[in-house]
């Protein structure tokens, strides 16, 4: 059994040593960042240890300035923040061709490092959500070399074409010698951890491309490689790719209308399979040079959407998903930019078949840090990150996102051990936009009841902290940690939690209730909670017919704590 008590010197000392770092780096030696399969999650390794991205990313041009950034390192770091996705422009690193000029990087690793800071490198070369603006001007003005997709008309879109094999060469060629330049000045610390591939790729408007080349190659054969992975992956792939295919008879050769049954699915199909190529080409001219985790982004389809084209078609969205591991296996993640309301759904979705987890790009506010939690404690994700963080880190409404995002990386050794081990879940709830107002976690003998806040009285006029009327605009969240048999640690925020057998027999009591908080890793305890601070029913014949004690954990604010309780059965 674990020991909850330390001694009141040694918490004294540890919580004025608090200074919200990660966990420690093993020195130089360690391997480059890279993924790794522990247990049944997949994370990150950063300097030989597992890292809990914290992140947030920058305004699409605040990273272009060393000036513009110089107020924000610092507040991003105290705000919690432990990683930092910012972008790093084709256009402003090689503005004459073949001659490459990385200030900008070097001026992100240094500010980095000057806040114990990691990097997310987002390289916008070909395109940003679908359109193509970040390139140099020696290929904006050179669409004969550099071709532009177009529409059903043949007019040209601000797009560069998937069939550009020049603009695929040059946007690999300027990503490469990136990455060669950010293994000569990084290998050894590591700041840089992973690299966005582009941003939000897709073709809009369309389902396909109509230039020439892509007429051509429509109308040609899907690709033995594409047909080989269908084949040899039949049984596992996602019903999206199934259905296509079903619809054109599982056949094994012939045009991507024959194939894939025709219409715009099949179109998507086709679009998908060259962003992809396209992106895998870039992707792997960068491992050749450093070999660090590579994650493409999604504009996910939106509710309004009826076909591709409303949203990016061919790009990284969760229907696509086998054609991208088919044609990108330089790729390491397919994440989703997530800003709609059922943030669990969604995530789901991109989580299937093995896609590890990270989202690069969603909200932040309380909102956010419900979103975080969920990620990190249901679905072992990778990290987290709000949009344009810098901009509003000091506004109010940020407040309880940040104080999640501190307490987590004082507890991130914690929580990255639980998702290896399995022993972790977590809980969203919403009293609206979708309403979810409680939602069951399941760990070891123990079904652990997670409620939004509420407030009422029944069965009586008698008190209750559960039940009654739940406020529309509350979010709520849970992680739940199983430390041993019958231990268990929270971090909860706008929650009630209360416990039952997972067998439904007998009543679960609580045995031993902390509070405390968590500096460098280490627990460090606070106040012995009981009478008023667990009973969250005084009905209590009531509350045992319906299979509990009455008692629980009373998060009732939106600032986010920690809680350890022991249990026992009666």
């Amino acid at each position: 059994m674990r020991n909850f008590l330390i001694s009141a010197a040694a918490a004294v000392i540890a919580l004025a040593a608090c200074n919200h770092n990660g966990p420690a780096a093993s020195g130089n030696a360690a391997p480059a960042p890279h993924l790794e399969k522990r247990g049944s999650v997949t994370q990150l390794i950063v300097n030989g240890e597992p890292w809990l991205a914290l992140a947030c990313e920058l305004g699409n041009s605040s990273s272009s300035s060393r000036e513009y950034m110089a107020p924000y390192w610092a507040k991003l770091k105290e705000s919690g923040i432990n990683t930092v996705l910012a972008v790093v422009s084709w256009e402003q690193v090689e503005q004459e061709e073949g001659v490459f000029d990385f200030t900008v990087v070097d001026d992100l690793i240094s500010a980095a490092r000057e806040n114990s800071l990691k990097l997310a490198i987002l390289w916008f070369g070909s395109w940003k959500n679908g359109i193509s603006s970040y390139h140099p001007v020696w290929v904006k003005t050179d669409k004969e070399r550099f071709p532009l997709a177009q529409t059903k008309e043949h007019k040209e879109l601000p797009i560069l074409s998937t069939l550009g094999k020049n603009t695929c060469e040059a946007d690999g060629k300027a990503y490469a010698a990136m990455m060669k330049h950010i293994k000569e000045v990084d290998s050894a610390e590591q700041t840089v951890i992973m690299i966005q591939m582009e941003n939000e790729t897709g073709l809009h408007g369309y389902p396909r491309d109509y230039c020439p080349a892509a007429d051509e190659a429509f109308a040609g054969p899907v690709p033995s490689e594409l047909i080989e992975y269908l084949e040899v992956h039949r049984g596992e792939l996602l019903p999206e790719t199934l259905a296509a295919w079903e619809k054109g008879g599982f056949r094994t050769s012939g045009t991507w209308d024959q194939v894939f049954g025709g219409g715009d699915r099949a179109a998507e199909i086709f679009m998908a399979w060259n962003y992809a190529s396209y992106l895998d080409k870039i992707s792997a001219a960068g491992k050749a040079e450093y070999d660090i985790p590579t994650f493409v982004n999604a504009w996910i389809v939106q509710p309004e959407d009826t076909r591709p084209g409303n949203y990016p078609s061919g790009g990284p969205q969760a229907q696509n998903h086998d054609i991208y591991r088919a044609a990108a296996p330089h790729i390491d993640i397919l994440s989703p930019d997530i800003y709609l309301d059922d943030f669990p759904e969604i995530l789901r979705m991109y989580s299937r078949s093995g896609n590890p987890v990270f989202i690069p790009e969603s909200r932040a506010g309380q909102n956010g840090a419900a979103n975080a939690a969920f990620a990190i404690g249901g679905m072992g994700a990778i990290g987290y990150s709000p949009f344009g963080f810098e901009r509003s880190v000091d506004n109010p409404s940020n407040d309880t996102f940040k104080a999640f995002y501190r307490k987590a990386g004082e507890a991130s050794k914690t929580i990255l051990d639980a998702q290896a081990a399995g022993k972790i879940g977590a809980a969203w709830v919403k009293g609206s936009s979708p309403v979810r107002v409680s939602q069951d976690i399941v760990l070891g003998d123990y079904r652990i009841g997670v409620e939004l806040v509420s407030s009422g009285k029944r069965n009586g006029g008698a008190p209750q902290l559960t039940g009654g009327t739940y406020d529309p605009d509350a979010v709520g969240y849970a992680i739940a940690i199983q430390e041993d048999e019958d231990d268990f640690l929270f971090l909860g925020s706008n929650v009630r939690i209360t416990f039952k057998p997972k067998d439904g027999n007998g009543t679960i009591g609580l045995a031993r209730v902390i509070e405390g908080d968590f500096c460098k890793g280490g627990w460090i305890p606070g106040r012995w909670l009981n009478g008023d601070e667990i009973q969250l029913r005084y009905d209590v014949l009531y509350a045992v017919d319906e299979g509990y004690s009455g008692q629980g954990l009373n998060f009732g604010k939106p600032d986010p704590g920690f809680i350890r309780v022991k249990l026992y059965k009666y």
